[in-house]
């Protein structure tokens, strides 16, 4: 019998600090921009989803080998610390780099240190600081509506059916921790602990991930970007939290979502817990990622393409097919799972399908 608790681990809410971080990343900052594209109607199809995601989440505690696949973008930092030093330039051995690009290389080797942790027990103190940026950004774009003039005088449409399959990605992309949940249940000194933990961090990220959207929609409207960030006015004191908060935000998740890959690329290269051959692998999953950040800038399609293609597979797809695969093997009546799976696997691959037409076809058009 296995054993579900380990006599070393991870402890309960260090668990639930890593799990809400994980699944409270920068699609926070892009929810607003989905409810727009979608319209209110699409707060039942991000519902929906949360719901999907929980169960495909319980599925993998059930097939815990199932694969995992997750991307991360650095490119949030440039865009934000571009709006706060618009005029800004680097020059590196005699070569003149723009703002952007240069506050996108800054970051990746700020967090780089981060992503050389092991423990999931030191993560989770980086965790905290991540759960705290969230619920800092939310307050703060909460106050510029309330107290700096912005008003929450939008109303917004019920429905925009042309903008539906952008929205129904990025509510994908926002759920897309499944990657991160094997180690996360794996690390946990009660493993029978993973049901609550995982039902808490759904929870609470689907009420600031609603709570957000709903604000920033009410806020701009039809005008949002891809980043509420970028709506915010210049020089208040809360559009400056806000946009630093954005800052730390992914600093403090992209060691835990990079631990997956990095872990799976030590298994293939059969290199055990060799410590600077795992630091060279860390390195240089930043080091590809800082290039993709660079050479797609366009933050809300990508994110949108992760979201319906990558997202939707490893969230929706691979727990379903892995646990009917895994469970067809046993006696079990799997009558009504078998139902409830098949039904999530079509809907999983009507938005991979659609999502990621839409999006490469925006992704083309931005060229």
């Amino acid at each position: 019998m296995e054993n579900n608790t380990p006599k070393s681990g991870t402890g309960f809410f260090k668990t639930c600090f890593n799990g809400v971080n994980a699944l409270s990343g920068v699609g926070i900052l892009s929810i607003p921009y989905a409810l727009s594209q979608g319209g209110w109607l699409s707060v039942l199809i991000f519902i929906t989803i949360a719901i999907i995601c929980f169960y495909t989440g319980i599925l993998l505690q059930r097939c815990i080998d199932s694969s995992s696949l997750v991307k991360t973008y650095p490119d949030i930092e440039g865009d934000n610390l571009e709006k706060l030093f618009p005029n800004a330039n680097f020059h590196v051995a005699g070569l003149k780099i723009g703002s952007k690009p240069g506050f996108v290389l800054i970051f990746s080797l700020m967090v780089l240190p981060t992503t050389w942790l092991r423990s999931l027990s030191m993560l989770a103190y980086v965790a905290l600081g991540g759960v705290m940026a969230s619920v800092i950004l939310i307050a703060s774009v909460l106050w510029v509506g309330v107290f700096d003039g912005v008003g929450f005088h939008e109303k917004g449409v019920t429905v925009n059916w042309s903008g539906m399959p952008t929205a129904m990605s990025l509510y994908a992309f926002c759920f897309s921790g499944h990657a991160v949940f094997p180690m996360i249940y794996t690390g946990m000194r009660n493993r029978k602990a993973f049901p609550m933990v995982l039902l808490i961090c759904f929870i609470i990220c689907t009420l600031s991930y609603g709570l957000t959207g709903i604000i920033g929609y009410l806020m701009y409207g039809e005008s949002l970007n891809s980043q509420v960030t970028l709506n915010l006015p210049s020089k208040r004191v809360a559009s400056n939290v806000a946009i630093y908060t954005t800052l730390i935000n992914p600093f403090t998740k992209f060691a835990l979502l990079i631990t997956p890959i990095a872990e799976a690329i030590e298994d293939s290269l059969h290199v055990g817990k060799n410590r600077t051959i795992g630091i060279l692998i860390r390195t240089a999953l930043v080091v590809s990622t800082t290039i993709v950040a660079l050479v797609v800038p366009f933050f809300a399609y990508v994110v949108a393409l992760t979201g319906s293609f990558l997202s939707s597979t490893v969230t929706i797809l691979l727990p379903c097919v892995c646990y009917l695969k895994i469970s067809s093997k046993t006696s079990r009546n799997l009558r009504s799972e078998l139902v409830v799976c098949l039904g999530i696997i079509t809907i999983g691959a009507g938005v991979i399908v659609i999502g990621t037409y839409n999006s490469l076809k925006q992704i083309v058009h931005s060229f």
